[in-house]
Formats: structure tokens, C-alpha cells, sequence
């Protein structure tokens, strides 16, 4: 029987990258055997918990079905956002913490979807259900993970259970959560030296919304004028992507992990859905979002509302 292959969602974050990993290792402590993957370039956030946690990072696949019969995925579950050729294995299960959208299978399946901040909080949970101990290294990923998609429980994605399984997590990893955690988070920050493609799909994710195909990114930043001095090559490349793929929308959400609060930029239609959406009026391609941080909490339901009337 073929390895079964362990993956998060297409451009991954930390916590794709990392609840593949932990996932994967408790697959194989349970009697599986398992390997974490990942479904494209890994950023600089995930590269310094890996580093610091001292663990490999999982290799590239672009396909799986030339190698594998079954997988399992973590921090997704629409068919767009993962790998390509998902419809020709078998999906054995699914732990995330996301909508549920453009999702089917032929067979039963494990499906562990749960209104928390951060998938590796579940895994966290699963773990301690299946009595297996989480080594030092994967438990700091998987804090990590927790401090990327709470933005250091600054997000209001962020529930007691990921505050819980945070400090849990640091206990094992021997780790200092709110030092480590703003080291991390500074670190993926970054975005002077980075093409304008690498800003925008580091962190992006494709939606269907009613009759339309939206793409949304995020860039985390400590100085927003680090990208909005880049607006108009940003906005040009945003038409040019959406051009290739067929995105009727795309919406860049330029978050200050420091202040709590984004801007966004957009190109496409409808754009007034967008103005609706966030009472907000865009102005040369510009809106203000205050308050936001969560692309899965403030953003998605939000256009998701306006575009599917």
C-alpha cells in the first residue's frame, strides 16, 4: 500500500505546513504510515519556526495521485485550494477549521471541522484524545501555527481553546509565548525585497461566491506603507493574475499585526459589493478596513453576503 500523503491548502501558511507535519506524525504513532507534504513555496514566517524548532521542512508535490491512492487533508477542505489532482484519490480524512464549500466524496469520511482559531488547536485536541505525546519540536510548530492564525490571540478568530492549547504547547516546547511569538510573526513581515507576485499569492486563497471567482491575500506587515508605496505595480500584477486565471475579484488585505487594523487593495468586479460588503469607499483601488484581521472571520462572510444575493 502506498504512503498516505498529508497536505494543507495551496500557497501554505504556518499553519498548513505545520498541522501537515503534526497531523502526519500522529497518523504514524496511531499505525499509519503517513507523510507530510506541502503544496508550494513556504514563507518566511514558517521558515523561522522551522528553523528555530530545528525540523525539516516537507517537500514540494505539485500532483500526488502519480504516488500515492490516499491522502488527508489539514487546514482545507475546497477543492480549489488544494492540489490539483485531488479528485483522483481518496480523501481518508479532513481536520480544519474553515467553511465547508465545494466539498464531496465517494466514500465515508473522517471530518473534524471545528469553530477555532488555528487548525493544530484540533490536532492538539486529537492528540490528547488518542493518548500520543507530542515531541518538543512539533509541539512548538504547532504553537507556532496557533500564533500565526490568531496574530498572537489578537485576532477574533482567536477562542479560549487556542489560548489553552497554546500554553500547553509552549509548556512542552519549552518556549516563551509572547517573545517568541512576536519574533515569529515580525519575521514573515518582510516584504521590501519581495516581487510583487510573492506579496500578493504568498498568502492567497480562491473562493467562489455566487457566480463569481474571488481571490483574496493577506500580507501581515508592521509598517503598511511598506506595500501601499507599491500599489500601483501591486494593482497592475493583481490584473494580470486575474486575467490568466479567471478571477472576477481579487482583494489584497495589507494587515499591521501591531495596530490590529488593514487596508485593502482591489481590482475587479463587483467593486461595489466590496464598498457594501465593508461600508467603506474605495478610492484608486484602496479601501480601508478598521478593525480587521481575520481574512476567514471579517472578510470572506462578509463579501460572501454581497456577492451571492
Amino acid at each position: 500500500m502506498s504512503k498516505i500523503l498529508v497536505f494543507g491548502h495551496k500557497s501554505p501558511d504556518t499553519d498548513a505546513v505545520t498541522s501537515a507535519i503534526s497531523f502526519a506524525y500522529l497518523q504514524n504513532q496511531l499505525g499509519k504510515e503517513a507523510e507530510a507534504v506541502v503544496l508550494g513555496e513556504i514563507g518566511a514566517e514558517t521558515h523561522f519556526a522551522l528553523n528555530h524548532f530545528e525540523t525539516e521542512a516537507p517537500r514540494s508535490v505539485q500532483t500526488v495521485a502519480n504516488e500515492t491512492n490516499e491522502v488527508m487533508l489539514v487546514d482545507h477542505n475546497e477543492f480549489q485550494q488544494s492540489v490539483d489532482d485531488i479528485e483522483k484519490v481518496t480523501i481518508l480524512s479532513v481536520v480544519d477549521h474553515h467553511r465547508i464549500s465545494n466539498f464531496q466524496t465517494k466514500d465515508p469520511v473522517y471530518y473534524r471541522a471545528e469553530p477555532v482559531g488555528c487548525t493544530n488547536t484540533i490536532i492538539h485536541s486529537i492528540y490528547k484524545e488518542n493518548n500520543v505525546s507530542i515531541p518538543k519540536n512539533i509541539a512548538g510548530l504547532m504553537l507556532s501555527a496557533i500564533i500565526s492564525d490568531t496574530l498572537l490571540f489578537k485576532s477574533p478568530t482567536c477562542t479560549e481553546r487556542d489560548k489553552e492549547a497554546a500554553k500547553e504547547l509552549a509548556e512542552i516546547a519549552g518556549t516563551e509565548i509572547d517573545s517568541y511569538g512576536l519574533d515569529m510573526l515580525k519575521a514573515g513581515t518582510n516584504v521590501i525585497s519581495k516581487a510583487a507576485e510573492e506579496i500578493l499569492e504568498g498568502d492567497a486563497k480562491t473562493f467562489p461566491m455566487g457566480d463569481y471567482s474571488v481571490r483574496i491575500g493577506q500580507v501581515n506587515v508592521v509598517d503598511q506603507s511598506d506595500v501601499l508605496n507599491r500599489k500601483e505595480e501591486l494593482l497592475e500584477t493583481m490584473k494580470t493574475i486575474s486575467v490568466k486565471d479567471k478571477y472576477d475579484l481579487y482583494v489584497l488585505v495589507i494587515t499591521n499585526i501591531l495596530e490590529s487594523d488593514s487596508v485593502a487593495l482591489v481590482y475587479g468586479e463587483p467593486t461595489e459589493a466590496v464598498e457594501n460588503a465593508f461600508n467603506q469607499s474605495i478610492n484608486n483601488g484602496e479601501i480601508n478596513l478598521p478593525g480587521i484581521m481575520s481574512r476567514k472571520k471579517q472578510v470572506v462572510p462578509q463579501l460572501t453576503k454581497f456577492l451571492e444575493k
